[in-house]
């Protein structure tokens, strides 16, 4: 039987069972008796069941659970990214799963890398960053880097006959005659070109060239010394290079036969762009592709392309039928930027320099077709092809690499946004001539153009700052940073402000980061960590889930960097009011609320890439894979430290300050040994400064300090035996 008050028949608790008896005893209770009190039991369950009427069970029939209803909650906002195919900001949505497949294009390696390549690439870099590491898309990013192009193949041929011609040494009569008719050819090149900012810097280099060469003329009609003369011939011969180049290629440029040239120049500038780019923190590509390991692969590209019936041969060459291509009805031509389409002068210089003869403009059946495949001409590298001897066009290059490896449709491509038209234009016509698709882009990426102070920046105009030059002034997390205070798809002007913003914006950020780091070194127990919350606590906590829904907005809104950074800067503005607050009412800031934020800026920043990998806690103290090297990072500040001290013993002990010396032995002996520093003096020779286990350290110490105390009782004996002691 079961009684009402929760205590069996023979004296056990319902509710776990133990007999009367056993509680009694476990409880040091004499004698099995009966709870005093009706419906308690000293294991303390039976006290808990309620006395009913009728069993538990009768009672609890019919009851439920309440119902439950969910919090209504908010729409997560979707990433959107903006798409030069709709120029729009498209929700960005991956064609498998979360994998993403992006190709960017590359730099053509000819000459040094600039500012206008940085402006692409690290901009691609924190995108790539961004929804890498921060959405974390599982991003699969190819680039090509193009080493066969008109470009490359012309400035191969130009340094190659400068230098023969300056191997030959020219008389200076010689030099003079050639330059006047290197000079009527530029002449007539400079009234033909009709692009004023061209032409104005046509308009320097002539300048210059005639007034390096007065002074030699003036040499030669005066019978000046010989070594004035050579002296003078040496500034006209520099200072007339690019002339004479351009003109020599003019002239013998299909007479040069070593194709190792044009292999030579741009293996070098690719090896200086990525020195470049490794220099800026860009991330390298999953895969880099160069043009001339993918002949064979673009030789069969066009031909199906020409199989498809959207190509033609002509003359050796291969060209694309814009016309046939437009008039399909599942194709376009011009998406991007249909307003282009038939722009004869866009079109001609994305032919390149060497193919705009009129002998090859009259092989096209449209003056808006353009090659596909070129044919090869004296004083050119050439492959083997079903068409003849030749080399790919320009824009073809990306369409077969890209094809190859990311198949009939990528998610992303990316590119600066001059090549909108005609290069990307003319890579989605022949790609979807190809795959006999329209969708080969998802997303098309233009990042905005780079001035320098407001100026247009050209390498053509010789109006440009290498990126080499631009890390002696800044460094690349400078560089980064004032990127990143701008949209990456706008005009971004590099000019002496916008670096001012940024390095205000760096130091702003590193003084938080080292406050925060020296509130964090002051002692505390493992308990003391952890402090009540103030209103004042509360209230930095509230803002801080704030500012991080802002910078996820922001950053779904177009990777909109510029928000993120200016919602940082808000973050810590509050947290440093805060901080302040706390120091004038003499407490002490809650370090754990502080170590948050400042760690999830530094993630922030390492997302950016402005912050290495290996830093925990705001920016490290030396650059790019330093920071972990202590010696390399330190020494010169503790060599500093070394030789002050060193200069603060010789005054003492000239002056005689017995109390500055114990102080400097008590800086070498018990201060500097905690941190790992040993400094041994020598007498007559520099202080020896190095960096040592930190527990070897404190053994030596502890040994030094018993040797010391051996001396001391050595040194009472000997004055007790009345015999002086000598001290330096």
């Amino acid at each position: 039987m079961r009684r009402a008050d929760g205590v069996g028949a023979r004296g056990g608790c319902l509710a776990t069972g133990v007999s009367q008896k056993a509680t009694r005893r476990g409880a040091g209770l004499p004698g099995p008796r009966l709870h005093q009190i009706p419906g308690s039991c000293r294991c303390g369950y039976g006290s808990r069941i309620p006395r009913m009427a009728g069993s538990s069970g009768e009672q609890g029939k019919g009851r439920r659970q309440p119902q439950w209803s969910p919090p209504t909650g908010s729409e997560p906002c979707k990433l959107r990214l903006y798409n030069s195919l709709t120029r729009n900001k498209d929700v960005f949505i991956p064609q498998n799963g979360n994998r993403v497949t992006w190709y960017c294009c590359g730099p053509t390696v000819y000459d040094a890398s600039h500012m206008g390549h940085a402006r692409s690439y690290i901009s691609f870099d924190i995108l790539r960053r961004v929804l890498r590491d921060y959405f974390k898309f599982d991003v699969f990013y190819c680039m090509n880097i193009t080493d066969i192009d008109d470009k490359i193949i012309k400035r191969a041929r130009q340094n190659c006959l400068f230098e023969r011609y300056r191997e030959r040494r020219p008389p200076a009569a010689q030099l003079l005659e050639d330059v006047h008719t290197a000079l009527k050819s530029f002449s007539v090149k400079l009234d033909e070109t009709t692009d004023p900012d061209k032409k104005q810097m046509l308009e320097r280099v002539q300048l210059a060239v005639q007034l390096a060469a007065a002074p030699l003329e003036e040499a030669m009609r005066s019978n000046l010394a010989a070594e004035d003369i050579a002296r003078r011939a040496q500034v006209l011969l520099e200072e007339a290079k690019d002339l004479l180049s351009d003109w020599l290629d003019c002239t013998l440029g299909s007479e040069v036969t070593d194709n190792s040239i044009f292999s030579k120049l741009p293996k070098f500038w690719e090896g200086e762009f990525h020195k470049d780019m490794e220099a800026l923190n860009v991330l390298p590509p999953d895969v880099l592709t160069r043009v001339s390991e993918y002949v064979p692969e673009i030789v069969n590209f066009v031909q199906k392309i020409v199989d498809n019936g959207y190509g033609y041969a002509s003359n050796g060459s291969v060209y694309f039928d814009t016309a046939k291509f437009a008039s399909s009805e599942r194709h376009s031509y011009g998406k991007l930027v249909p307003e282009a389409v038939g722009d004869q002068k866009a079109l001609q210089e994305g032919e390149g320099d060497l193919s705009i003869s009129a002998d090859r403009l009259s092989e096209k059946r449209s003056p808006s077709d353009f090659a596909l495949w070129k044919a090869s001409k004296p004083g050119e590298p050439s492959w083997p092809c079903p068409w003849g001897k030749g080399r790919p066009g320009w824009h073809i290059e990306c369409s077969a690499m890209a094809g190859t490896l990311l198949g009939a449709s990528m998610d992303i491509h990316g590119g600066g946004f001059d090549l909108r038209f005609p290069h990307h234009d003319n890579e989605l016509a022949q790609s979807e001539a190809y795959f006999e698709n329209d969708c080969w882009v998802r997303y098309f990426l233009h990042t905005g153009h780079l001035t320098i102070a407001g100026c247009k920046m050209s390498k053509s105009l010789k109006n440009f700052i290498t990126i080499k030059d631009a890390l002696k002034q800044h460094s690349a997390r400078q560089l980064r940073l004032a990127f990143l205070m701008h949209s990456w798809k706008d005009t971004l002007d590099y000019s002496s402000n916008t670096m001012e913003s940024a390095l205000q914006f760096e130091k702003f950020m590193n003084e938080f980061f080292l406050n925060v780091k020296d509130i964090l070194r002051a002692p505390v127990d493992i308990t003391g960590q952890f402090e009540k919350w103030e209103e004042e606590e509360a209230e930095l906590n509230e803002s801080f889930y704030s500012k991080k829904a802002a910078v996820h907005a922001a950053l779904c809104d177009n990777v909109d960097t510029r928000t993120v950074l200016e919602e940082m800067r808000a973050l810590v503005s509050q947290c440093n009011l805060y901080m302040a607050a706390r120091k004038a009412a003499r407490r002490r800031p809650n370090r754990a609320l502080l170590e948050t934020v400042a760690l999830y800026l530094t993630h922030m920043l390492k997302i950016f890439g402005a912050i290495e990998e290996e830093s925990s806690l705001g920016f490290p103290v030396g650059g790019p894979g330093t920071s972990l090297n202590l010696e390399s990072t330190v020494m010169p500040y503790l060599q500093v430290l070394s030789e002050f001290r060193e200069g603060v013993r010789k005054i003492a002990r000239e002056k005689k300050v017995p109390e500055v010396l114990q102080l400097s032995d008590a800086l070498r002996d018990d201060i500097l040994p905690e941190l790992g520093v040993r400094l041994e003096d020598h007498e007559g020779l520099p202080t020896v400064v190095k960096l040592v286990d930190r527990e070897m350290l404190l053994k030596e110490r502890e040994e030094k300090k018993r040797v010391s105390k051996t001396g001391v009782t050595w040194a009472r004996g000997l004055l007790k035996m009345g015999k002086p002691l000598a001290f330096t």
